[in-house]
């Protein structure tokens, strides 16, 4: 599990006390600028306490507060501005095994804006920039001279790191979760092949050298990645 994963289980973790999601709650259903007194007689707790509640629910990322002044009266007299709540911008998702099918409905969308006649080509060409990307990122991590061992490292870093939860298994690297594992099911040649093409590219960029195939197995990603067989062997 890795520190976003961690994350998001804080903050959903948060709203597991019942006062704090009852707060939430209301912040949600009056579509925020909910003030401390408001929330307090809403909850039926004390002003002190729903404070408190609050402001541990803008530390756990579920809430943010601002300040904003209430009523109609202005100038001199008019009185500090309130604390008021509202929903967090930020996106909360916690899945386990980790799941993220934004990535093949956005290669999925680019392929067919991109070529509408022939979108299965289009989708391995969008894949692939994508991987290039990411093993683009990995390989500035490794840094310049890196060994060939520090680039395998990267390569598992980066695979954790999108939850494809990579291990060794006598010499080849398996992938023990597929991110896509709902979409695979119904559409497999093409989410399998979408796959390949994504880590074949970040083994590209990254030049870890690894031999990336498809090779599928009860549970598991269908990629695998091997050393490559040298001459003489």
């Amino acid at each position: 599990m890795d520190a976003s994963d961690r994350d998001a289980i804080e903050r959903v973790g948060s709203l597991v006390d019942p006062v704090r999601r009852s707060l939430y709650r209301l912040v949600v259903e009056r579509g925020g600028g909910v003030g401390r007194d408001e929330a307090a007689a809403a909850v039926g707790i004390s002003r002190a306490l729903a404070a408190y509640h609050l402001d541990r629910l803008v530390d756990d990322g579920v809430l943010a507060a601002r300040y904003e002044r209430r009523g109609t009266r202005r100038g001199p007299g008019q009185g500090r501005p309130s604390k008021v709540y509202d929903r967090a911008p930020r996106e909360v998702k916690v899945t386990l095994p980790p799941r993220d099918y934004e990535v093949p409905a956005r290669l999925l969308a680019r392929a067919f804006e991109a070529s509408p006649d022939h979108p299965r080509e289009a989708l391995s060409r969008a894949a692939r920039e994508l991987g290039a990307e990411i093993g683009h990122e990995a390989a500035n991590r490794a840094g310049r001279r890196a060994s060939p061992r520090r680039r395998r490292e990267c390569m598992f870093e980066v695979l954790s790191e999108r939850g494809y939860e990579p291990f060794e298994d006598n010499g080849t690297i398996r992938l023990r979760n597929c991110p896509f594992d709902a979409l695979a099911a119904d559409h497999r040649e093409l989410v399998c092949s979408m796959n390949l093409d994504v880590i074949s590219a970040i083994a590209d960029s990254l030049d870890a050298d690894l031999d990336v195939a498809l090779d599928p197995q009860p549970g598991r990603c269908c990629v695998a990645m091997r050393e490559p067989r040298r001459r003489g062997r």
